[in-house]
């Protein structure tokens, strides 16, 4: 079965920190040759496009800048639509800084002087940049916005803490929650894979690693979701999730994406979908 176009998270599903994880890139290929359009999805906010794209490259992907569609490309079309004069206090990295300044939105390190408080997946979060989101929400009154809800990002030696553990710090000290989290499964970031596929969401198919990421977004997209698991999601996992995180497709590696997946049945029951067939 092929679907009319596919979205792949990149982390735990096309590869896994610098390696390809098995069968991706032939498999990635073969839809490639089957005409199908497909685009890379991350909430990693960590490299911009043109870094995915090399990357990608570099593990035997055919891929460009225009094949990937990040967290931060879904940022910048939120702030343009909600607050395209906002000044900015990022809690962030310097890709996120480069590319908010690229877009034209001003940046400040000074709580008072903030519109707009955005987090990030930060590698460098220390209490200095608490304080300041700090008191940019709760005492000054700045807006406060996230790329992504992840609580960790998956590696090879066990994962990072994510955009969420940051987040979280921010609304407990300040008692704001954050009016947009911009990244999968949010309908800003649906709809610029959407734009970017050319495709009905009906037609389309969200390959990914997580449940309440990719597998979410696709539910709520009308896309089907194809949980693969070779990242941050066991069968354990899937065994005790509930219903509305559940994935259409369940397959242990990417190869078997197009090796004997399922007819998609709507009406079945949660056990049912835990338990479609696997190659």
């Amino acid at each position: 079965m092929l679907f009319d176009g596919y979205a792949f998270d990149l982390d735990g599903t096309v590869y896994l920190g610098d390696a390809a994880l098995p069968g991706a890139v032939e498999t990635i290929e073969r839809i490639r040759e089957a005409g199908r359009p497909f685009v890379f999805v991350t909430n990693n906010p960590l490299r911009s496009a043109e870094d995915y794209a090399a990357k990608l490259g570099g593990l035997g992907v055919d891929a460009t800048a225009a094949d990937v569609v990040t967290a931060t490309h879904a940022l910048v079309s939120y702030l343009k639509s909600a607050c395209p004069e906002a000044r900015l206090l990022v809690l962030g990295e310097t890709v996120l800084l480069d590319t908010l300044s690229a877009a034209g939105f001003a940046l400040t390190a000074e709580p008072s002087a903030a519109d707009v408080v955005v987090v990030s997946f930060d590698r460098t979060f220390d209490y200095a940049k608490l304080l300041a989101a700090y008191r940019a929400v709760r005492l000054f009154g700045a807006r406060l916005v996230a790329t992504n809800p992840d609580p960790y990002c998956p590696t090879p030696d066990g994962g990072l803490p994510d955009c969420a553990a940051m987040l979280a710090a921010v609304q407990a000290c300040t008692g704001v929650v954050a009016e947009a989290v911009v990244g999968k499964p949010s309908r800003h970031m649906a709809g610029a894979v959407l734009d970017r596929l050319g495709v009905a969401a009906a037609g389309a198919a969200m390959v990914g690693d997580r449940l309440s990421t990719d597998m979410v977004m696709a539910r709520n997209a009308g896309m089907s979701g194809v949980l693969v698991l070779t990242g941050a999601t066991s069968l354990s996992d899937l065994a005790a999730a509930e219903a509305s995180v559940l994935p259409d497709y369940v397959i242990q590696t990417l190869p078997q994406l197009l090796a004997g997946v399922p007819t998609r049945h709507d009406a079945a029951s949660p056990r049912e979908k835990r338990n479609l067939e696997r190659a």
